[in-house]
């Protein structure tokens, strides 16, 4: 059976949420950027939507010259619970419709649908832009989705008709979709590697399909000669595999008014280990850090983290650490806090405990 696999990649994703959660943005050119603390708005762009794109601002550009470049941008510090949530909503949506995910970042996700498509590409469509039309009708966000027979041909896929498109690149196809296309729209070809393909008159994949082993092999060594050879007829044997340890399951909730009240706190954090709990349960994965955030009245975020001595579902615990760090930032600050967010990570399979642990 014809292997079909997805891959999905949010457009714009952290500015998209700064739009969606304040609607005057859109239109505007808005800019999400790291900065270092060391003042004078001194950093590096995280995301910058299509707006500012056209005015030359790209991510790991340093903030200062993305502001020379479009003074007239939006320029807000990364919210990292928003998108985080907001991720874990949108990995769980696309864990319903895979045979098996593998999200590699925050934004992106391969998803393996061979059986549930039947090594059909025609139903993988179908069941991609239900993907896409399910992502807007639940968050409002928009993303690109590639078909093919691989992750490396889904991958380049997804990006060929960005933003909120659709690529659907059967076997058959593989060849005409990438020959006319520049080596560095392959996953893994930067620019140092394109520069010197260009050198060498390979300036499309149909050209250094052409290109024999042994000067890809004399160029750029064994390993990535014999890759690009590979990678340039499409392809690629890897398996759409599960990454423990990696991911993160958070939710944040905010309080109706500012509080320092203890009692108050720890209602809210039960809720939200109830819903991590969930997730973990759906999942079969157990946690091993704690991260507590807090969002002050005036908007500062701070962390507290706690890593266990072995991965857990257990919920009481994870209410008694969330509450344990809760109280120890109470005692370091005077401020009320506005928001809260839990969140656990270190994530995988949940081991019995010996009976020399319990001493």
């Amino acid at each position: 059976m014809p292997r079909v696999v997805l891959h999905v990649d949010m457009d714009q994703f952290f500015a998209a949420c700064e739009e969606r959660r304040n609607p005057e943005l859109r239109g505007k050119a808005v800019v999400v950027c790291v900065y270092s603390g060391r003042g004078g708005g001194s950093g590096a762009v995280s995301t910058a939507n299509y707006e500012a794109r056209r005015a030359g601002v790209k991510s790991g550009m340093a903030c200062s010259l993305a502001r020379r470049l479009a003074p007239g941008a939006v320029f807000l510090p990364p919210d990292l619970d928003l998108y985080r949530g907001t991720s874990d909503r949108i990995m769980a949506l696309l864990r319903g419709y895979a045979d098996r995910l593998e999200q590699v970042s925050i934004d992106e996700a391969y998803l393996e649908v061979t059986d549930r498509v039947g090594g059909e590409f025609i139903r993988a469509e179908g069941l991609a832009a239900e993907i896409k039309g399910r992502i807007m009708d639940s968050e409002g966000l928009t993303c690109s989705i590639g078909v093919g027979p691989n992750k490396l041909v889904a991958k380049v896929a997804a990006g060929h008709m960005k933003p909120d498109g659709l690529t659907l690149v059967p076997q058959e196809g593989v060849d005409a979709f990438l020959a006319p296309l520049p080596p560095t729209k392959l996953p893994g070809v930067g620019k140092k590697t394109g520069a010197r393909l260009d050198e060498l008159w390979m300036r499309t994949i149909g050209d250094l399909r052409k290109a024999g082993l042994e000067l890809l092999v004399k160029e750029f060594g064994k390993a990535k000669g014999e890759w690009l050879r590979r990678a340039a007829r499409g392809i690629d044997e890897e398996p759409v595999e599960e990454r423990l340890g990696t991911e993160q399951i958070g939710r944040l909730v905010t309080f109706p008014e500012d509080t320092r009240d203890m009692a108050a706190i720890s209602g809210a954090f039960a809720p939200l280990a109830e819903d991590i709990g969930r997730k973990l349960a759906e999942r079969g994965l157990a946690y091993r850090t704690v991260t507590v955030t807090f969002i002050t009245e005036e908007f500062e975020a701070h962390t507290r983290s706690r890593t266990l001595p072995a991965p857990t579902r257990d919920l009481v615990l994870l209410g008694k650490v969330a509450r344990e760090l809760a109280a120890a930032f109470l005692a370091e600050r005077s401020k009320k806090l506005r928001r809260i967010g839990l969140r656990v990570s270190d994530l995988g399979p949940e081991r019995q405990r010996s009976l020399l642990e319990f001493g």
